[in-house]
């Protein structure tokens, strides 16, 4: 495990062809990816959030159907468009791993977009006993991973409504 530097905005603005995730379109794709899961044949027991980005669909997942039980496991990959480290790091808090053994969890992230942060936290999971699946608003076809249930397909970058503008800082107001 390594110790999180400060969270970097990337800033995707001189993109051309990108494609824009809205709140509203959120909503509509955490519905849809839900109804996705209920239809199939497993139902989670727990939500396991790959953070940062994973948080926001999670929490939606887990209201849409009605899982109470979630956690998070926390991952450092991208540091700005198109950058990333080496190879993704587990970063602490630990995710309670005990507690995991045997049960069904849905593991669910913003974007498969290589995949490598997926397959590590797969891997770590099914290691420790559980039954892991995988939900992501967003995969790419690089994937190394074909996630169990997707939103949508797409290789553009993806802009997303929690980080489509830079962190708040100290007395810089609030837009309204």
């Amino acid at each position: 495990m390594t110790e999180a530097q400060p969270a970097y905005h990337a800033d995707s603005s001189d993109l051309v062809d990108k494609e824009v995730l809205t709140w509203d379109r959120f909503g509509t794709a955490t519905r849809e990816l839900a109804q996705a899961v209920a239809d199939s044949d497993f139902s989670p027991e727990i939500i396991i959030a790959v953070a940062r980005g994973g948080l926001l669909p999670a929490g939606g997942l887990s209201y849409a159907l009605g899982v109470k039980l979630s956690d998070a496991i926390n991952v450092e990959f991208y540091t700005d468009v198109h950058e990333t480290l080496p190879d993704p790091v587990l970063l602490a808090p630990m995710l309670d791993t005990e507690s995991i053994k045997g049960k069904r969890l849905l593991v669910v992230d913003d974007v498969a977009d290589s995949g490598r942060t997926l397959a590590l936290v797969l891997d770590l999971l099914r290691d420790m006993g559980a039954d892991a699946r995988s939900a992501v608003l967003y995969a790419k076809s690089a994937s190394v991973v074909d996630p169990d249930f997707v939103w949508h397909r797409t290789d553009e970058w993806i802009v997303f409504p929690w980080s489509a503008q830079p962190p708040v800082t100290p007395g810089g107001g609030a837009a309204g």
